[in-house]
């Protein structure tokens, strides 16, 4: 490793004071969805865990998978968690208490799938358009979109109210804070995407309207839960059925959604990469990236991911202003021990493609992960 020797120095495994709380350093397990719930949306003993082994692990902050938020047409795939419901919530309430034995945050990542639902035939989006590419298989997805429903005001304001009750069924659940997911091709990305948001209304148009849906999100969890309640947005160009997408306007793009960003008041702002090569897709030119230009035009702070398990990378990121916090995911999925193994110069075990192949489960994840360490034997 070439850090060894100075890896305790490394500012990636510094302390960090953020939100009015003291972090025990600046990792960050990046959300990544693990299809291991109940057909009925609770959180399973398995995925407590999973989740406790991160924290025990040593990250500073865990994220979870994308949490569903009503039963309208937010579930994104079959064996998600939700927190529509009391039973959902009380399921969740095991794994932050388990979480919280550890000095680590723990925020509900609230999805909604839109279009890009797996699992449903009536899927909802800003604009009638059919999303390109196909579902994914290892998330129980078969085949092309459907044509999904242009949402009319009244499915808005329902969608609008599952993320609210989400926020607070995550606070009632011991959450340290919520991440509404406004990235990745999913259902707000929708309305923040021109070629997909084709709205006449106050939620089309402009990027002061393609972003008032999340706005309004945003006011009415703050006004549902107590103040030191952290709320962040999770952004993205890239999308999962579309890898490269870019904005087509680039860095002004990035800024007008920064200030939108900005005069919404979340608490943080996570951007991520949908390849998880942050240098190679998350950069306009001139040392300028996308996580850099919110943290410099909302003033907020910055979570960035893509590849962070590199050290020389993430120390890049960090001593150059791009992020405040960096988020890992397949390293931490490999390893949960990651960060403690890290920190002492110790052996990680290193991710395979396998483990979220055919099934991106739990389960299989661990029969791969012992089993390529009964091979090394």
């Amino acid at each position: 490793m070439k850090f060894k020797k100075q890896t305790k120095k490394h500012p990636f495994f510094q302390k960090a004071k953020i939100w009015q709380r003291e972090l025990i350093n600046r990792t960050v397990v990046a959300p990544m969805s693990r299809v291991s719930a109940t057909e009925d949306g609770l959180a399973t003993d398995e995925m407590m865990d999973y989740y406790s082994a991160f924290a025990t692990g040593g990250f500073g902050v865990i994220i979870t998978e994308g949490i569903y938020t009503d039963v309208y047409g937010s579930k994104s795939y079959d064996n998600q968690p939700g927190l529509t419901d009391f039973e959902q919530c009380a399921s969740w309430g095991k794994i932050t208490q388990a979480i919280h034995h550890a000095p680590t945050l723990v925020f509900a990542q609230l999805m909604h799938g839109g279009a890009l639902s797996q699992n449903s035939k009536n899927t909802l989006a800003p604009s009638a358009i059919k999303p390109v590419g196909l579902k994914m298989t290892s998330y129980g997805g078969e085949g092309d979109f459907n044509l999904p429903k242009e949402m009319d005001l009244t499915d808005i304001q329902r969608m609008q109210q599952g993320f609210i009750n989400g926020a607070i069924n995550a606070h009632k659940a011991g959450f340290d804070g919520v991440e509404i997911h406004c990235a990745n091709g999913y259902l707000l990305d929708q309305f923040l995407t021109p070629e997909l948001n084709h709205r006449k209304d106050l939620y089309g148009g402009l990027m002061q309207n393609r972003f008032r849906v999340i706005a309004e999100i945003i006011d009415g969890i703050r006004n549902s839960v107590p103040k030191d309640f952290i709320v962040g947005l999770r952004v993205s160009e890239g999308k999962v059925n579309n890898l490269t997408y870019r904005w087509a306007n680039g860095i002004e793009t990035a800024k007008e959604l920064a200030k939108e960003i900005k005069a919404s008041l979340p608490d943080f702002v996570h951007v991520a990469v949908q390849t998880g090569e942050w240098e190679r897709d998350s950069f306009y030119g001139d040392g300028i990236s996308l996580a850099s230009v919110m943290r410099k035009v909302t003033g907020l702070p910055v979570i960035a991911n893509g590849g962070f398990h590199n050290l020389c990378q993430a120390e890049s990121a960090l001593n150059n202003n791009h992020a405040d916090l960096l988020a890992i995911g397949k390293a931490a999925l490999a390893d949960p021990n990651w960060v403690v193994k890290t920190f002492n110069d110790l052996h990680t075990i290193p991710f395979h493609q396998d483990m979220l192949w055919p099934e991106a489960n739990i389960t299989h994840t661990q029969k791969i992960i012992q089993k390529l360490n009964q091979e090394k034997q």
